[in-house]
């Protein structure tokens, strides 16, 4: 990997709804309109606003992106995107992908420089941690190649197992 591309990567670990960049990544259900883990906190951190704005938008097909602003969260913007049910979906490895890609997408239509991913899809949808992670590391690896305008990607992990087998990916 490209140096210059490693740098424009970072591993943390802690809560997404802390961190201060222009955008983080919620892991939504296709109502947009809340539910458990990442998506319950960011709901909570940002505030009724947020649940406000989402309503209007009427839901995201699995795969795809939607932005909100951030509210009381420290970032200026929420990009929601819907991960595949690892069980119920013919190709999860595609969705996933493409869950990446048109949040990094909708970061550059909106100038966005910095921008926080959770581990889209591995708690209650089940994704393969490792298998997750490959395809999150190596999506955003390719977008970055071709796209300098987006500063910082990081990868912002709740637990220390995930923390640890991002670090891992990154590595390698």
């Amino acid at each position: 990997m490209e140096k210059n591309i490693r740098e424009r990567i970072e591993i943390l670990q802690g809560d997404i709804t802390r961190i201060k960049v222009d955008a983080i990544v919620n892991a939504a259900n296709n109502s947009l309109l809340g539910g458990g883990g990442v998506d319950g906190a960011i709901h909570d951190a940002a505030g009724p606003k947020l649940l406000e704005e989402c309503r209007t938008i009427g839901g995201c097909p699995t795969g795809e992106a939607r932005i909100t602003k951030g509210y009381n969260l420290p970032a200026k913007y929420v990009i929601h995107t819907v991960g595949p049910i690892y069980d119920e979906e013919p190709d999860p490895a595609t969705l996933l992908a493409s869950c990446y890609k048109n949040s990094l997408e909708l970061a550059l239509k909106h100038s966005i420089k910095t921008i926080a991913f959770p581990a889209i899809s591995c708690g209650i949808y089940g994704y393969p941690l490792e298998d997750a992670c490959k395809i999150a590391v190596d999506t955003v690896i390719s977008f970055l190649k071709n796209h300098k305008s987006i500063e910082k990607v990081i990868f912002m992990l709740f637990s220390a197992d995930s923390y640890a087998i991002y670090q891992a990916r990154l590595a390698s």
